[in-house]
């Protein structure tokens, strides 16, 4: 099967996967920075929270609990908007104290009409928050929209590098373009005396890279004000955009820009069962 970008893709211009092996790397938080990021740059910008059994798009982007979208002509849904940008997420769609208790199909129909069926009109960058792991919700992502390429997001700790390779290896088996990895939590700086430490190890991020010849976009810290911003609906770009730790995203933002740039049009995906 064949994916184009049809429906409500149909003016999309990049559809760009943020994707991690395991949870808890901070992928989401990383999401809705270069998100941000690229619409402060001036980009016309989407997010799409892809994580049906966990959505967190919405809190971190300041979207008010109970919020729902609207529908147009009884075939749309019109994407939330937070900070410039369109939002989407199952979030919206679902009292937010019910768990999705749902097996794979229902998850993977679920996110089909969140991404064919909502209205996102012009965008030149359209971010998908993946799930983690490899399973349906990738495989439909891949299925049904035409890609400019993954982003996988890791810590340097053995553990998530494992799992991060998995993710490599199946943007590979699909033909998705791997632009580079984003190890976060690279470092933590101490608050009280400065002193910077490699909490989860060092250089798994770059040594992963190098294995797969790509590369390593970003290093980000670990920073308990990166979790508070994002708690309070905040991101580090919108709430210190002058700070450190929001340049460190714009430059990941910028980075990701001329990475896509100079991205070859490639062929359809094609899945084969």
């Amino acid at each position: 099967m064949q994916a184009k970008n049809e429906m409500g893709l149909s003016k999309v211009q990049n559809i760009i996967a943020i994707a991690s092996g395991k949870g808890g790397v901070g992928k989401s938080t990383t999401t809705a920075n270069i998100a941000l990021a690229m619409a402060a740059a001036g980009s016309k910008v989407g997010v799409l929270d892809a994580d049906i059994y966990g959505p967190s798009q919405g809190l971190m982007l300041g979207i008010a609990s109970g919020s729902h979208p609207e529908t147009l002509g009884e075939k749309w849904f019109v994407p939330m908007t937070a900070y410039g940008i369109k939002v989407m997420s199952m979030a919206f769609l679902v009292d937010e104290n019910a768990p999705m208790v749902w097996r794979g199909p229902m998850a993977a129909g679920a996110l089909q009409q969140m991404l064919l069926q909502t209205h996102w009109g012009e965008l030149d960058y359209l971010f998908v928050d993946m799930p983690p792991g490899t399973g349906d919700i990738q495989l439909t992502l891949s299925q049904k929209a035409k890609l400019t390429g993954a982003i996988v997001v890791t810590t340097p700790q053995d553990l998530a590098l494992l799992d991060a390779r998995k993710g490599i290896e199946m943007f590979t088996k699909v033909q998705v373009p791997v632009l580079g990895i984003v190890e976060n939590m690279s470092t933590h700086v101490c608050s009280q005396c400065g002193h910077e430490e490699a909490i989860f190890g060092a250089h798994g991020g770059a040594q992963l890279a190098g294995e797969y010849g790509i590369e390593q976009l970003a290093s980000l810290p670990l920073s308990m004000v990166i979790r508070e911003q994002a708690d309070a609906g905040h991101p580090s770009v919108i709430a210190d955009p002058q700070g450190n730790i929001a340049k460190a995203y714009i430059n990941l933002a910028q980075i990701i820009s001329s990475k896509v740039d100079s991205q070859p049009a490639g062929p359809s995906i094609s899945i084969e069962d």
